[in-house]
């Protein structure tokens, strides 16, 4: 085991298994779904009930996905749409810094798992298990890794906005 294979695998599960806990929480958590659905409405992301399911099973799956490294940059795109969505509609008028509960924290995950798309799984993950000997292992990391996270989690993240943010008044 190499040292950047240790690296990505303990990056990989610690951002993904957050991430998941996340979904777990909106959907389990105190409140569950409803009272997740409900904060989704007072901040202006209606149908609240929607957003709340979308979220907490997108944060699940591109956490679990991360975590297993499988199809790396399709999670990794996850991270990106749900983190701009969450700076964007709540920590945006905070400011920058977490202690005032600013993006801070959203940028870090997204970045976090923008680098893991750029630089690959590593050989600890699906993707080498069942891509390594062929070419699609190539299009899971590098440039490609980079653009498929790009255009996929800003498109998701504008999309969400654009679409579906109304801030209340």
């Amino acid at each position: 085991m190499t040292a950047y294979d240790f690296a990505i695998l303990v990056l990989r599960v610690v951002l993904g298994l957050t991430m998941a806990a996340h979904g777990y929480n909106k959907f389990f958590g105190e409140g569950g779904l409803s009272g997740t659905a409900g904060w989704f409405d007072s901040i202006g992301m209606k149908p609240g009930r929607l957003h709340a399911r979308m979220a907490a099973t997108t944060e699940m799956a591109a956490g679990l996905g991360l975590a297993v490294g499988l199809l790396t940059p399709i999670p990794a795109a996850g991270f990106v749409a749900l983190m701009f969505t969450a700076a964007w509609t709540v920590h945006r008028k905070n400011g920058f810094f977490i202690v005032k509960e600013g993006w801070e924290y959203n940028l870090v995950l997204a970045v976090a798992a923008v680098a893991v798309a750029g630089t690959g799984a590593g050989r600890y993950s699906l993707d080498y298990a069942l891509f390594g000997s062929s070419n699609i292992y190539d299009y899971l990391h590098g440039w490609c890794g980079l653009l498929i996270v790009a255009v996929l989690g800003l498109a998701g993240g504008i999309g969400q906005v654009l679409i579906f943010f109304r801030p209340p008044a």
